[in-house]
């Protein structure tokens, strides 16, 4: 099981767009996964079009026991194979400033006990059967540096690092780059950043040229070939509850295939480790 966080530590870069997108590649390409939604916004969860739970992802960093984390998760309205680690706004009472380090073992203790096979993925499950082990964890951290991202990045393997090609952009990718070196040093030595994704990119934009450039010259080959393009497609379909990748119109196509690109790149880290 891989675990990837998708992070900004600047707001209204897209990193749910982007947490959407790589679920609904994995989803596409027959991968069970799960997608943990850590941003008291609970966008992810919204658009996933879950059933009511009786529980979320706040009461399993209260109590990360198996018991508290099945009633925590449902299938995506999207299909079988993937599910949701559930989000609500009482996700903020874990968001302390300065967490202790138990608080920060919280989530990475509960993604551990997805082995069991009463928490397998919705795919091929039936009464008499379970589901398949998941494959890949995606957790959308809230844009702050606080208990919640932490946590993401102390449970993760990879992060991706996520922005908008904008006048604040290259301070906002240095304090995530920042925090993933933190937490490599702090007890997890094991994460890696995966990339800069850079989102909402218009074609001939002199200042959206001018900021990728930037970019690529301060991070190098960190930041990702593809960029993902502003597409009015990307909303249409998050507004529809769908994924991009079953929306068919050209920008859509365009959008899906940076997103295929993604996740062939993260599973390829994997088999590197």
């Amino acid at each position: 099981m891989q675990v990837v966080a998708t992070l900004s530590l600047k707001g209204g870069v897209g990193k749910t767009t982007v947490a959407l997108g790589l679920a609904g590649a994995a989803l596409h390409h027959g991968i069970p996964t799960l997608l943990v939604d850590l941003d008291p916004q609970a966008n992810a969860t919204i658009a996933l079009d879950v059933e009511p739970t009786t529980g979320t992802v706040a009461d399993v960093l209260d109590e990360p026991s198996r018991s508290v984390l099945r009633r925590a998760i449902a299938t995506s309205a999207w299909g079988e194979g993937l599910d949701v680690l559930v989000g609500s706004e009482q996700n903020e009472r874990h968001n302390h400033p300065d967490p202790s380090t138990k608080q920060l073992e919280r989530l990475a203790r509960a993604l551990s006990r997805l082995d069991d096979p009463d928490l397998g993925s919705s795919l091929g499950r039936t009464d008499e059967k379970p589901g398949e082990p998941y494959q890949l964890v995606i957790i959308d951290c809230p844009p702050s540096l606080g208990q919640l991202t932490r946590s993401a990045l102390a449970a993760s393997d990879r992060a991706i690092l996520v922005t908008d090609p904008t006048m604040f952009a290259v301070s906002g990718v240095q304090r995530a780059f920042d925090a993933v070196q933190a937490e490599r040093e702090r007890g997890n030595p094991d994460l890696q950043p995966l990339g800069v994704l850079i989102n909402r990119v218009r074609p001939r934009n002199a200042e959206h040229d001018y900021r990728i450039a930037e970019l690529r010259e301060l991070f190098g080959p960190l930041v990702f070939g593809g960029v993902l393009p502003d597409r009015s497609a990307v909303q249409q379909a998050q507004g529809a509850c769908l994924p991009i990748q079953s929306w068919d119109t050209p920008g859509a196509r365009e959008v899906a295939a940076v997103f295929t690109a993604l996740l062939g790149r993260l599973l390829r880290s994997r088999s590197r480790t």
